[in-house]
């Protein structure tokens, strides 16, 4: 599959985009999380070119991107304000379909809540629901642990912890849990070459400290600045979704228990889980192809 590069300038940011698709056809947008990019969805693109437009956008900090400075640009509300405008700005026909991992779900949970009337349906892979994983932070001590990794990415010596050893963190602390046979030398190349960019991994980790709600911490201040919040300072936010959503959750995630799951019927007026018991929180790299089918099944 050719995928066409483009740029939009969105608040004087300026957003790389990969096509590919048909103009008539329905579009399909693909954000990707920590540490990624675009490169993330190949499969995802290939597949679903044949039917839809698809785009899948750096986000901003990534790759080819722009990489605002500012941590207030990657205060939750800012991105789902920027978004809204990246949607309308690829899109004036109908609605899309938003398909999200990771950090790009954590950002699209809220922006369909909030800008329903953009989107048809949601699509989500293994990115806790806000109010979900809120709630499993306050009470679930084995989520108060999965999350302590974030406070290594606040801290001050973070850029220079991740560069090291040829990224050697990344790969063995973030990626660790990713099956083998999915980690191929094309996908590592991939990755190096998205984070050997300047300035790379400052925008990757400026959206952990502009981050709201913190893992509990023996510190009692963490490198932006700001005290970690307690379990008992955190509200949990009302997160409700009005368009079909799938969600699709690797059970083997490192970084959200399984119970982040539970009870999502209570946030989204029409959902479909499906649950891959043997794939970790990378299962759009482990099982590309069932994820593709899952998706196409629930468009369908």
């Amino acid at each position: 599959m050719t995928f066409t590069h483009q740029h939009v300038h969105i608040d004087d940011v300026d957003i790389h985009f990969v096509e590919a698709g048909e103009q008539h056809q329905q579009t399909m947008v693909f954000l990707h999380g920590f540490p990624e990019s675009w490169h993330t969805w190949q499969k995802q693109l290939d597949y679903f070119s044949t039917q839809y437009r698809v785009i899948a956008p750096d986000l901003p900090g990534y790759n080819q991107s722009d990489k605002p400075s500012n941590i207030n640009f990657y205060q939750i509300p800012n991105l789902i304000s920027f978004f809204a405008k990246f949607i309308n700005a690829i899109n004036r026909q109908r609605e899309v379909i938003l398909v999200a991992h990771d950090w790009g779900g954590a950002i699209a949970w809220p922006l369909v809540a909030f800008y329903p009337q953009l989107f048809s349906q949601l699509v989500i892979l293994n990115a806790a629901h806000p109010s979900t994983f809120t709630r499993e932070m306050i009470n679930n001590p084995t989520q108060q642990l999965k999350s302590e990794y974030i406070h290594q990415l606040i801290a001050k010596n973070a850029v220079k912890k991740l560069s090291a050893n040829n990224f050697e963190f990344l790969f063995n602390k973030i990626l660790s849990s990713m099956q083998s046979n999915a980690l191929t030398d094309d996908l590592k190349a991939q990755y190096l070459a998205v984070w050997q960019q300047d300035g790379a991994i400052n925008g990757m980790l400026q959206y952990y400290r502009a981050m709201p709600q913190l893992a509990p911490s023996s510190q009692q201040q963490v490198a932006n600045g700001g005290p970690v919040m307690s379990t008992k300072e955190m509200n949990i936010p009302k997160i409700n979704i009005q368009r079909p959503t799938l969600v699709l959750w690797g059970v083997q995630d490192q970084a959200f228990v399984p119970e982040c799951v539970d009870g999502l019927d209570a946030y989204i007026d029409e959902l479909t889980l499906v649950k891959f018991d043997q794939a970790s929180h990378w299962l759009h790299h482990e099982q590309s192809d069932a994820v593709n089918q899952a998706i196409e099944n629930f468009l369908s």
